[in-house]
């Protein structure tokens, strides 16, 4: 085998190993962050909903009060 051959088998061995390094990490990492998404994020995104749609209802009814007592005046 010739030096430069060797060196290229060297050269790809460190590279495909800092490959597989940078993958298993990454697999890793991804699924600690699905984890967190749905241990965390997603329960604390339902509860600002919940309230969001509770507010949002609220301020519907409001608005339907008040379209009944313009209506109810206007036509007085």
């Amino acid at each position: 085998m010739t030096d430069f051959n060797r060196k290229v088998d060297e050269t790809t061995a460190r590279v495909n190993k800092s490959v597989s390094e940078a993958a298993g990490r990454l697999e890793k990492e991804s699924a600690e962050f699905v984890k967190y998404l749905n241990e965390e994020v997603v329960p604390a995104v339902r509860q600002q909903s919940t309230k969001a749609l509770r507010t949002a209802a609220e301020k519907l009814a409001h608005l339907a009060d008040y379209m009944e007592r313009s209506k109810q005046q206007g036509s007085k």
